[in-house]
């Protein structure tokens, strides 16, 4: 089985933040930023079976979330998923902007960028609700490190 923590991509959170906005940019609507989403959930590496239990599911979310972390050196890196295909794919963003981070970098970026990528405004109220819930459940891990 292939590993299923996420390496960062972008040197910084913040670059990852950028470049996801620039990506989602490309779309003229949201149903092909939605496409693009479901796209990148696929690409998730594979989480394994015995993880998507209560032990590292993530309250607050509608869908079955599943989080899990490891820390290497100063670095943490996280695997995720869920079993419905949108929110795997914002599990994945998610995994891309704060995954392979220190804990100083994942605390200090502002939950705004959610609003800032047009996400809270495009997505149901129990999908922002679970994306929220996600960050915060992130962040605990990095403020207990």
């Amino acid at each position: 089985m292939s590993d299923p923590f996420i390496l960062p991509q972008e040197e910084t959170a913040l670059e990852a933040i950028e470049a996801i906005k620039d990506e989602l940019d490309l779309f003229d609507d949201w149903m092909q930023r939605y496409s693009y989403l479901i796209d990148l959930g696929e690409k998730l590496p594979d989480f394994p079976q015995d993880w998507q239990n209560d032990s590292f599911r993530v309250m607050g979310c509608q869908s079955q979330v599943w989080l899990n972390f490891c820390q290497k050196e100063d670095k943490i890196f996280f695997a995720g998923s869920s079993d419905a295909a949108i929110v795997k794919g914002l599990v994945s963003l998610l995994l891309r902007i704060y995954s392979g981070r220190s804990a100083p970098e994942i605390l200090a970026v502002d939950p705004e960028f959610i609003k800032d990528l047009g996400l809270s405004g495009a997505l149901s109220a129990n999908r922002s609700n679970g994306v929220a819930s996600m960050v915060k459940a992130i962040q605990s891990i990095a403020s207990q490190k």
